[in-house]
């Protein structure tokens, strides 16, 4: 895949996660999402009531429990990105909340991203079309609100290629499929930092690392602590031995104690044999 085309996926994705989880604050700061994406492959159709088809995957028409509300992102002069809002409760407790949001980021007239939500508010799972060719390419799945997995089609084939895992919303581990078989070939994992450590590479195709390759530098920091800990270790045994030889010591008893801790009929004896015959 081309530098450009990867920068632009990045750049696109960034600025549509931190658009849509704006949507829960009931603001919409989606101009990011609206930039530097690839040209639309597609355009709009229309459906046999005369209207627009922007390929929507929020459910919502024809259903009275719920509410769409369409805005026009900065940059926009049409409306561009949708709410949809389950209508919960009854009378007085009638209310609303947001369950999906989508938005047609590079403003061709369908919508390319669509994230949905929980009873809570929490992100559930979000779709994505970055290059604009009509086919979802990437998929984001949330756990608690908090980014958890990304699966990438790298090559647009239709087809994911590339699995990232998050754990409190940092990157992890992450698995590639490189040669384009449908089995990833590629392992790497990532430090507290985010930064990659280590990566494990599949030669022989049977899904099983063959060769681990490590980052030298992080590697290095690792070994040099290992041995400060062993050190430090070695260091608090020896003096650990060394207390417990004092405290020996100390509680030994002096000869003159020894003497007096003679059996009573020892020491009798020997006090006889000293008297004056």
């Amino acid at each position: 895949m081309l530098p450009s085309t990867l920068g632009a996926r990045a750049s696109f994705l960034a600025a549509s996660l931190l658009a849509a989880l704006s949507a829960g604050c009931g603001s919409a700061p989606a101009a990011e999402a609206f930039q530097g994406a690839p040209p639309s492959r597609i355009t709009a159709q229309r459906l046999p009531d005369g209207s627009l088809d922007d390929r929507s995957r929020c459910e919502w028409r024809n259903r009275e429990d719920r509410e769409s509300v369409e805005t026009a992102g900065p940059g926009a002069i049409v409306p561009n990105v949708r709410r949809v809002y389950a209508i919960m409760g009854q009378g007085p407790d009638r209310g609303r909340v947001l369950v999906c949001r989508e938005i047609d980021s590079n403003l061709d007239g369908v919508k390319d991203v669509v994230r949905k939500y929980n009873e809570k508010g929490e992100s559930l799972f979000e779709e994505a079309d970055v290059n604009h060719d009509g086919k979802i390419d990437t998929w984001n799945t949330f756990s608690k609100g908090r980014l958890a997995e990304t699966k990438l089609d790298a090559d647009f084939d239709g087809n994911p290629d590339e699995w990232k895992f998050y754990n409190e919303g940092k990157l992890v581990r992450a698995r590639r499929d490189t040669n384009r078989d449908g089995k990833a070939d590629h392992w790497e994992l990532y430090g507290s930092d985010g930064k990659l450590e280590r990566m494990g590479v599949d030669v022989d195709g049977d899904e099983r690392v063959d060769r681990w390759d490590y980052d030298t530098d992080i590697r290095r920091a690792r070994e040099e602590k290992e041995r400060r800990d062993e050190e430090e270790a070695a260091r608090k045994a020896e003096e650990a031995r060394k207390a417990g030889e004092y405290k020996e010591a100390e509680e030994a008893p002096a000869d003159d104690d020894k003497k007096d801790r003679k059996p009573a009929a020892k020491r009798a004896q020997e006090e006889a044999a000293k008297k004056p015959q």
